[in-house]
């Protein structure tokens, strides 16, 4: 490792007239280059807080310009700790930047000195957010699975590389650099995202308390280009659910015909499917690890109206399993998904009909209450969305008629506009 020494830059006393007319330096003694290098010029103006760490070969020694690759310690005071804290950069933007994000937290007492390293953080963390002491954003707390996917990202693509660096220290450029070898290994650019998620979460709750700037934050990352949704038509919906075998047709047509989602669909109970008042109440949702667990947001738990068509296979299926009580598609367990698809896939080979999944059937839900009329708002409530926003980001383009009525409403109004102001212009 190259040695270095170093150069103060803060709390330098004003240099005397005849010293500054000579062009000496405070700290570096020796007759001063005329036409030096304009950056090691700017480079030794006062910066407070900063200060500047060349290497033993560099000329700055000898009074002269800087000849090597100078790195910058910034410092804050920690009113908690009584102490400096310290961080090195590789120019001196960065070094400025960080010590005015960290100055406001450090002068709080919120901003303290830690060892912890990015490995602690994450164990810490993650047992937080499994015991339910730390929520999401939107005050919830994480799903199983979120955590299954966080557990996986974090030990499989991060910890080997950052686990031992300590959390303060890792930065923007080294998650950078993270997500580029990621990309460059061939990963796909949704698993990149998926990877940096845990550690969005860490340092989100982190930020003001051990860190003073948050590294994940002007990440550039692969954009994630999502795949076309299998959706069906009416017709090859019928025709999908009736080449099941007939114990599968109830929940596809659920599927179809209600959009629940894969969870939900296992978690339903006898008492959740109401034929008399006509709809499916979703309460629950089903974790392969955990079991029973909360819808996948607070508008997960919702009323879902059931159809003509689907109310048959509904009554045919209560009607075969009897008063059984327990899962409705399962009984005393819920159904496999695994095992369902697979018995789905064999029948749709053999009747030569296009494979679709639970999920692509939950679309094509979507796609036939749109076509029918269905408007947003109440398609959001039904799907379980947890804002409209997400139902029209997702399926605004299946709304029929965008284009064209927008160009009619603007006509129109452009239209009435340009008439109204003629008859204000014309003289009565």
């Amino acid at each position: 490792m190259t040695e270095r020494h170093w150069t103060f830059e803060r709390e330098e006393p004003m240099l005397p007239a005849s010293m500054q007319r000579a062009g000496r330096r405070w700290n570096a003694p020796g007759p001063r280059r005329q036409g030096g290098n304009p950056v090691t010029q700017a480079k030794r103006k006062q910066h407070p807080g900063v200060r500047v760490r060349h290497s033993r070969s560099c000329r700055t020694t000898q009074g002269g310009s800087c000849s090597c690759q100078p790195t910058y310690e910034a410092w804050v005071f920690s009113v908690r700790d009584q102490r400096k804290i310290r961080k090195s950069f590789p120019t001196l933007a960065a070094a400025k930047a960080w010590r005015s994000d960290a100055a406001k937290p450090a002068r709080e007492g919120r901003l303290r000195v830690t060892r912890t390293t990015l490995r602690d953080a994450w164990e810490a963390w993650f047992e937080g957010a499994t015991e339910g002491t730390i929520r999401n954003r939107s005050g919830d707390a994480y799903k199983p699975s979120v955590l299954r996917s966080y557990e996986i990202a974090m030990r499989k693509r991060v910890l080997p590389d950052l686990g031992g660096a300590k959390l303060s220290d890792i930065t923007r450029h080294d998650l950078q650099d993270l997500a580029d070898r990621l990309l460059a290994k061939g990963a796909d650019p949704s698993t990149i995202r998926n990877t940096f998620m845990p550690l969005r979460a860490i340092y989100r709750r982190a930020t003001g308390r051990d860190v003073a700037v948050n590294p994940t934050a002007g990440l550039e990352l692969p954009a994630v280009r999502g795949r076309r949704e299998r959706v069906a038509s009416p017709q090859e919906a019928a025709a999908l659910i009736a080449a099941v075998p007939e114990r599968d047709r109830a929940v596809w047509a659920a599927a179809f015909y209600a959009g629940l989602r894969r969870g939900e669909l296992q978690a339903l109970t006898d008492g959740d499917v109401d034929l008399a008042e006509g709809v499916i109440r979703v309460r629950k949702s089903w974790d392969k690890a955990a079991g029973l667990v909360d819808p996948k947001s607070r508008a997960g738990v919702r009323k879902v109206p059931v159809v003509g068509v689907l109310r048959s296979h509904l009554a045919a299926h209560r009607l075969r399993r009897g008063s059984i009580g327990g899962f409705f598609f399962g009984g005393g367990r819920p159904f496999s998904a695994e095992t369902l698809q697979a018995r789905a896939d064999a029948a749709w080979k053999k009747a030569k009909l296009e494979r679709i999944g639970l999920h692509d059937a939950r679309h094509t839900y979507a796609s036939l209450s749109i076509a029918a009329g269905v408007n947003a708002k109440a398609l959001s409530t039904y799907m379980g969305h947890a804002s409209i926003t997400i139902t029209l980001d997702r399926y605004g383009h299946l709304m029929p008629g965008n284009e064209s009525e927008a160009a009619e409403l603007l006509d129109r109004y452009l239209t009435g506009a340009q008439t109204g102001a003629q008859a204000t212009e014309t003289p009565s």
